[in-house]
């Protein structure tokens, strides 16, 4: 049998009849929008990490805007994170009327550099949050950000949407600041097509939002319709959103929570044989290692001097080889609202800028295959040996 030509995509999720036969259980029971199945999903994901209760929402980026809002976080304050990050990072504070300052990555890899952190910290700013980013899944440097933030008194949310299941001595990346906010996008460890995870370690703040969540009602429409007490009143306690996850989406969750584990070695082995096929090649830089790293990422960094081609025209080359690629990340600082709203340049953060001119992402998704694996590899040797300066 000949190799397999069809195109091998940048991502794509693993789902089975298990999720498949959920869904069709949900649209059987007559209730589709949060319910039976979200508080499932929420129960069984803060066993897993390992805390007293979490939130499902519509997204990340919902996620990080209601653990904002619940710790305060509001017009005259100011929030740090990272330029290299997807834009919902800064984007929800700005949502809150809150002002954002970009610190600087770490030269060793893709996070938030601590001590360039508390560099912007002793520059007298009003501070309120902090939001370190596990990029590509890679733990950030937690304890020195707590540290940093008993110091000066700030608030930390972990942009977790990379990071599960990333688990350190200390507990489960996206469990280690005051809250924590998860990502199922299509693309990541498990899915629930769109959807999100946030998580508090202050009773008070999930409670907030909870009632936040759901255009700030004191009750959600399962208590309201299908409790032994169940009650058409409810009151407004709050100019909430609507950021709810919706059974039919939970149910994928919950069957995709149970096989988080195999699905994490599947892409830890594939991102072994990549670092196997091109650690010895001069001409491509490694992505950072860590032994719990989730890899929702495969961040190739090429060496520019060594070849005749431009990162994107390597990306080029792969995609007429069939390889589906992308870029992670388009630092925030170079795009126009960021730019023209903090007057800001390209070299301002430089190690952001240089990671993101040099780096491409390899396909690396369960469920892709040895050969699907191999053929990458061959694809992006052959490209450095046809382009070497």
């Amino acid at each position: 049998m000949s190799p397999s030509t069809d195109f091998i995509p940048y991502g794509k999720p693993c789902i089975g009849k298990e999720e498949e036969e959920a869904v069709l259980e949900v649209l059987r029971s007559g209730w589709l929008t949060t319910g039976k199945k979200a508080h499932e999903f929420e129960e069984n994901f803060a066993s897993f990490v390992g805390v007293r209760s979490a939130l499902a929402v519509n997204s990340n980026t919902s996620g990080l805007e209601l653990a904002l809002e619940a710790l305060g976080v509001g017009p005259g304050d100011t929030v740090i994170t990272t330029p290299y990050t997807f834009v919902a990072t800064a984007s929800s504070a700005r949502h809150l009327g809150a002002e954002v300052a970009f610190c600087d990555i770490s030269k060793e890899d893709y996070n938030i550099d601590p001590v360039k952190l508390e560099t912007i910290l002793k520059s007298g700013k009003r501070i309120k949050a902090v939001l370190p980013v596990h990029i590509g899944g890679m733990p950030c440097r937690m304890d020195e950000i707590l540290a940093l933030a008993e110091r000066y008194g700030f608030k930390v949310i972990e942009d977790a949407a990379h990071a599960f299941p990333v688990k350190l001595e200390s507990g489960y990346a996206g469990t280690l600041g005051d809250a924590g906010v998860y990502s199922f996008y299509a693309n990541k460890t498990i899915t629930t097509a769109e959807g999100g995870m946030v998580v508090a370690r202050d009773p008070k703040v999930m409670k907030r939002m909870s009632i936040m969540r759901t255009h700030g009602f004191d009750r959600d429409a399962w208590d309201r319709y299908t409790s032994p007490k169940a009650s058409w009143y409810y009151d407004v306690v709050a100019p909430g959103y609507k950021f709810n996850l919706p059974d039919v989406l939970a149910a994928i969750g919950v069957e995709q929570l149970k096989k988080a584990a195999a699905f994490h070695e599947m892409r830890r082995a594939i991102a072994s044989r990549y670092l196997e096929a091109f650690g010895a090649e001069s001409a491509l830089e490694m992505p950072p290692v860590h032994p719990a790293h989730s890899w929702h990422l495969f961040s190739l960094r090429l060496r520019p001097e060594a070849l005749r081609i431009s990162r994107d025209e390597f990306i080029v080359e792969l995609q007429k080889k069939g390889i589906g690629t992308s870029v992670h990340f388009i630092p925030l600082h170079t795009m126009k609202y960021w730019r023209e709203r903090y007057s800001l340049k390209p070299s301002d953060f430089p190690e952001a800028l240089a990671k993101y001119e040099r780096t491409v992402s390899l396909p690396i998704w369960q469920g892709m295959s040895d050969e699907q694996t191999e053929r990458v590899i061959e694809a992006v040797l052959s490209t450095v040996n046809s382009s070497r300066a």
